[in-house]
C-alpha cells in the first residue's frame, strides 16, 4: 500500500491536501502530505492547500509550517468556486498556482 501511494504521489503534478479535524487525527493524510512537502522542497509547487472546517490558530497549533501557506477555506468560499479554482490550476499549461 505505502509503495502505491508512494508511485502516486511521486506521479502526481499536484496534490490537493484537505486540512480538517479529521486529517489531523489520521496518520496516512500526514504521510502523504511529509511527501507532498518533500517535493515541494525542491522548488516544485504540489500542494493545493484547502482548510474545512478549521481555523488559522488550529492550524498553527499543530502545523505551524502550513499555517503560513497560501489556502482556500471552505468558511470563505463554496466547493463550487474552490472546485473551479482547482481546475483552473490543473489545466493551466503552466501549472502554477496562487491557492
Amino acid at each position: 500500500m505505502r509503495r502505491k501511494i508512494d508511485a502516486g504521489l511521486a506521479q502526481s503534478r499536484f496534490g490537493i491536501v484537505v486540512l480538517s479535524h479529521a486529517f489531523f487525527q489520521k496518520n496516512w493524510p500526514q504521510y502523504e502530505l511529509d511527501g507532498l512537502v518533500t517535493r515541494e522542497m525542491t522548488g516544485e509547487q504540489v500542494i493545493l492547500l484547502l482548510w474545512h472546517e478549521i481555523t488559522k490558530q488550529e492550524v498553527i497549533s499543530r502545523s505551524p509550517s502550513l499555517a503560513d501557506k497560501i489556502a482556500r477555506t471552505t468558511s470563505n468560499s463554496t466547493i463550487a468556486e474552490i472546485a473551479q479554482e482547482i481546475a483552473d490550476v490543473i489545466q493551466s499549461p503552466s501549472g502554477t498556482s496562487d491557492i
